[in-house]
């Protein structure tokens, strides 16, 4: 079993696009930061990128309520993903972290109400292998 919990902000804005069969799918980045003191008291910082995917309802919701700079907490798996390059045809791998659930951090979107939106539909919609479009 494998679990990735981040706590984070986005580095971009979503971007939304649709499968074939019409599943949305969201691709955006999250950096999570880790700062401490080192033994001189000097204040060290080391930020960490993640390259996150989620489908159905909740690539919709992500896609109309987060933008570049939102703070989210997510919890997902680490997936691997390969595809042949067109031009020279070598292989290529990329791994990302496929979001089961999210939550909306930032003040200005839990004062919206979105976050309630974002919670529901993350206890409501669980991506299994089946719900993936490809």
């Amino acid at each position: 079993m494998q679990k990735v919990m981040l706590i984070g902000n986005l580095g971009r804005d979503p971007d939304v696009k649709y499968s074939q069969q019409g599943t949305a799918i969201a691709q955006f980045s999250v950096a999570t930061t880790e700062r401490w003191k080192d033994k001189g008291g000097e204040l060290q910082e080391h930020t960490e990128w993640f390259a996150v995917k989620t489908f159905g309802r909740r690539a919709e919701i992500v896609g109309e309520n987060l933008h570049k700079g939102s703070r989210v907490y997510l919890e997902g798996r680490k997936r691997t993903e390969s595809w042949d390059d067109k031009q020279t045809g070598a292989k290529h791998y990329r791994d990302l972290v496929y979001v089961d659930r999210i939550e909306f951090l930032d003040s200005r979107t839990r004062e919206n109400g979105h976050r309630d939106r974002a919670e529901s539909a993350s206890q409501e919609t669980t991506v299994t292998d089946q719900e993936t479009p490809f």
